[in-house]
């Protein structure tokens, strides 16, 4: 539960433009210009629906709270420092080591 809350956090401190699709929300992220590609091809890996024009932010559909999640985590691992990450992986290990 705290990671999820975690989640919904980062996603509200991130930049977000809402529009509605066809399909549902897409939000406009503001992203790093030197990211923004890298952002944009791991989206696409993860077959979440996001466009990248030239000279114009990173548009991705949020169609799920899975999406969102996904969002949340390609965009950290490009904005939060190495010390972050490795206490998030830490914090994750031990709750799933006190589960078991």
């Amino acid at each position: 539960m705290l990671c999820l809350l975690q989640v919904c956090c980062t996603l509200r401190a991130i930049r977000l433009k809402s529009f509605s699709s066809e399909t549902g929300i897409m939000q406009v992220v503001e992203v790093n210009w030197a990211d923004r590609w890298q952002v944009y091809q791991r989206l696409r890996e993860l077959d979440i629906t996001c466009g990248c024009e030239i000279n114009q932010p990173l548009q991705v559909e949020i169609a799920s709270t899975t999406a969102a999640i996904q969002l949340w985590s390609v965009i950290r691992q490009f904005t939060a420092s190495r010390q972050e990450l490795i206490c998030t992986l830490e914090h994750c290990w031990r709750i799933r080591h006190q589960q078991f």
